[in-house]
């Protein structure tokens, strides 16, 4: 078998240690209240070019990003757009938007990249496995029968097949399309826009 190499560029600020660096760009943000400056998910909050920032969905409290560093083709992350890190600082208003942004977004991928499966979770501490313990986000991680292979194992490599932009284009248009709702259990549910709200 050859060495090919598997390419996988956008992985460098992970290995680098540069996931929470803020931007170099001269562009100044109005961050939310109590937002952390370094924070990736802040200034995505607070930014509106949301295809720079990867937002799949911004809705009142809770926006949905790509993870830039997937375990997994279409692998998410759901967030309070305010910067808490502990469940008792989340108000109910954003309980309950997290709860049923979380619904959505499996409904979202069922319908565009047909997992048979998902992980669903959240890292509560950096003793947990949070890579940003500072502020809360659930992951939500599409699997398939045999994606866990000897990549992985032998390799230490996961392949994503999709690039993030591509990925992107194809969420952001299944969630701006009205007339091809989301199913879910076999049923057609109600249309999604591009803020994570129905329609």
């Amino acid at each position: 078998m050859a060495d090919d190499p598997l390419w996988a560029p956008w992985r460098l600020g992970y290995v680098l240690g540069n996931v929470n660096q803020a931007p170099s760009e001269a562009q100044s943000l109005e961050l939310l209240a109590g937002a952390e400056p370094s924070c990736f998910l802040c200034r995505a909050a607070a930014d509106p070019d949301e295809h720079a920032r990867h937002v799949v969905g911004k809705g009142k409290h809770v926006l949905t990003v790509l993870n830039l560093y997937p375990y997994n083709n279409g692998h998410l992350l759901i967030a309070p757009q305010k910067h808490v890190a502990r469940l008792d600082q989340l108000d109910v208003d954003s309980e309950l938007e997290l709860a049923q942004t979380i619904t959505r977004m499996v409904g979202l991928l069922e319908e565009t990249l047909h997992p048979e499966g998902f992980n669903v979770g959240l890292n509560l501490g950096r003793v947990a496995g949070a890579g940003v313990p500072g502020h809360l986000h659930w992951h939500v991680v599409p699997r398939w029968n045999g994606d866990t292979n000897f990549m992985p194992v032998i390799g230490s490599s996961n392949v994503i097949p999709q690039s993030l932009e591509a990925l992107w284009k194809l969420l952001r248009e299944r969630l701006n399309d009205h007339r091809k709702p989301c199913l879910r259990n076999g049923t057609r549910a109600s249309g999604l826009t591009s803020d994570g709200s129905g329609a």
